[in-house]
């Protein structure tokens, strides 16, 4: 039997698994293990920086079973579809590429709790009409002002919790990494405690999943 590492995530020795909430359906191609108490769906820390994160010490996961999320650049629906699995609540997701996007919608009309958002993540106020009260804000943006988009869509959601991908190539590739890091976490500080920093090597070269609790 698979062990529980936070609600709704498990692991299966090396490997991690959310319990498939559309049983049979894969979202990647990813594996698909049944057991008795229902379906598994391996989580693929490659394709997924929260699934990297959680594979490298992550200690708070603040996705709980009732929670509601904002994912900002939700892409296809590889992470969002676990998430989607591990919470009831609804999953609003934000992706500006429309052909990105056509594929997100099949992922949602499988996963009816996955709300397909096409939009700006820049620009919230265009989508704030469309989502109800949320609790955590995942960010997965490969644009330059990453800490400015937790900001301003932070003036427009009451989330608590941020889980956000700081990519430094898409920020500025002539600089040092960690140096561009620095610098878009010290953006956050006025509002933001950051709870964990996890480097997500060798999983995603030049990433940093930051968790961010507001003050």
């Amino acid at each position: 039997m698979p062990q529980q590492l936070f609600p709704g995530v498990y692991s299966f020795g090396r490997n991690i698994a959310t319990k498939n909430s559309t049983p049979g359906y894969r979202v990647y191609g990813e594996k698909l293990e049944k057991q008795k108490d229902g379906e598994y769906r391996f989580w693929d820390p490659f394709r997924s920086k929260i699934g990297a994160a959680i594979l490298k010490g992550l200690k708070n996961f603040p996705v709980k079973p009732d929670s509601n999320v904002l994912y900002l650049g939700a892409s296809t629906g590889t992470t969002s579809s676990h998430i989607a699995d591990i919470t009831k609540g609804q999953v609003y997701c934000v992706e500006f590429g429309k052909r990105v996007a056509r594929d997100l919608m099949h992922v949602c009309e499988k996963k009816t709790n996955m709300i397909p958002i096409v939009a700006d993540a820049r620009h919230p106020w265009e989508y704030a009409q469309l989502i109800g009260p949320v609790d955590v804000l995942i960010q997965d943006v490969a644009q330059p002002r990453q800490a400015d988009i937790v900001l301003v869509n932070s003036h427009h959601f009451p989330f608590t919790d941020v889980l956000l991908s700081i990519k430094s190539r898409s920020i500025d590739s002539s600089r040092n990494p960690k140096k561009v890091i620095r610098g878009e976490v010290a953006k956050l500080k006025g509002e933001f405690n950051v709870v964990q920093e996890l480097e997500l090597e060798p999983f995603e070269k030049d990433h940093v999943l930051v968790h961010l609790k507001r003050k």
